[in-house]
């Protein structure tokens, strides 16, 4: 018995005319002959009835008066009606279907509500399941504890639900179905000639999804690397048989050894902090932001002063902890972050320098950079975000490279 995940995201299930496209990819796969694993979204996003922020919306979101393992008894809601309507749809559709939530499908996990992480799978029921059914369509971002307490996983937890489960079960690929066609080099809403991205590694994948890349939950993709479990970033709309962007190791995916760079990836709405370590030290600056549940990103420590980036809505916070503490700082608003992305740039002289080119071409200042193995960021305002993208695309990844 050989089984697939297709995890199928808000915008895949959010109406009748969604999911039977979505369907058309699972009836496809059991006609292959393949067990399969349906994860499901809540239906719809903001503003749809039962998508998770609509949810929340009804007891007054983050102002909720509402513990967080009430929350959680809520918000579960969304995925567990979104489970129950794509059964009754592949039932029409003549599938063999049985429909479980993430608790029923022995997704165990602690008791960190709103925020769950997930201890074991049990795979048992699933393949109980299988001996009479060919599809199992399983409540994505939901588990419940030792004690049986339902539990959320986290935004994106759908994600990880597909992935953790394909593990679990040995899954010979894990689908995750959106509503573009796959990996693209950057956002095509900012590059001009972003194109399909055929095969990337694990490790790429995880690091553009950490930097912004909205495709799919950077967790999943770790889980699935230790799993070895491959992946397929594929379209809801497309036809069955395309099979999207692949995601495996680097060393099985059809990458070209002189693939320098994989895509540009990019994260907004920051701001930047300089903090001298005059009256705190770098220890003490980061252990206030840390108590005050701040996390800080993009760091650069000195002699004489610390360098960090927050999401704009923290940035006010941190002003205060700092003005209590009687520490000046300097602070640039509406920041952008945009990472350089690709297994090649280990050991490849140059990739900096021809970063630094490309933008100062475009007359761009670099706030601030940083490296990794694999990542390259730099730091610019926001303004200059799309002019900066380009430029970079079309240094690495324009056609004639």
């Amino acid at each position: 018995m050989e089984i697939i995940v297709q995890k199928f995201g808000g915008t895949s299930v959010k109406d009748d005319d969604a999911r039977k496209q979505a369907l058309r990819h699972v009836q496809y796969a059991v006609d292959q002959g393949d067990k399969v694993i349906v994860v499901v979204s809540a239906i719809g996003r903001k503003g749809a009835p039962y998508a998770t922020d609509s949810l929340l919306g009804l007891v007054h979101g983050e102002d909720s008066r509402l513990t967080n393992r009430e929350l959680d008894m809520l918000v579960s809601v969304g995925e567990t009606i979104s489970t129950a309507v794509f059964t009754e749809l592949a039932r029409e559709q003549g599938l063999n279907v049985l429909a479980l939530t993430g608790h029923d499908a022995g997704i165990v996990t602690n008791d960190d509500f709103q925020n769950a992480k997930i201890l074991r799978v049990d795979p048992k029921p699933i393949q109980t399941a299988f001996e009479d059914a060919d599809v199992v369509v399983v409540t994505g971002f939901q588990g419940a504890t030792e004690a049986g307490q339902i539990t959320t996983i986290g935004r994106g937890g759908s994600d990880t639900s597909a992935a953790i489960l394909g593990a679990a079960l040995k899954a010979k690929r894990v689908d995750i179905f959106t509503d573009v066609n796959g990996m693209m080099t950057a956002d095509p809403r900012l590059v001009t000639h972003a194109r399909f991205i055929e095969a990337i590694s694990y490790e790429e994948l995880a690091n553009m999804a950490h930097e912004g890349a909205k495709v799919i939950h950077p967790r999943a993709v770790e889980i699935a690397e230790q799993a070895h479990v491959p992946m397929r970033i594929r379209s809801t709309y497309q036809a069955p048989d395309e099979l999207g962007t692949l995601v495996t190791d680097h060393a099985t995916t059809k990458i070209e050894h002189y693939r320098t760079v994989t895509g540009i990836a990019h994260q907004t709405d920051l701001t930047q902090f300089t903090v001298p370590t005059d009256k705190l030290s770098a220890s003490e600056i980061f252990q206030l932001m840390a108590q005050h549940g701040l996390s800080v990103d993009f760091i650069n420590i000195t002699q004489h002063q610390v360098v960090f980036n927050l999401v704009n809505g923290d940035a006010k916070v941190a002003k205060t902890l700092l003005t209590k503490a009687q520490v000046t700082c300097t602070m640039i608003d509406n920041c952008a972050k945009v990472s350089v992305v690709g297994a090649g740039i280990t050991g490849t002289p140059g990739v900096t320098a021809r970063i630094v080119t490309a933008l100062s071409q475009q007359h761009i200042d670099i706030l601030q950079s940083t490296d990794s193995y694999t990542t390259i960021w730099v730091l610019v305002k926001e303004a200059d975000l799309k002019v900066a993208m380009n430029a970079l695309h079309d240094e690495f990844l324009g056609i004639e490279k």
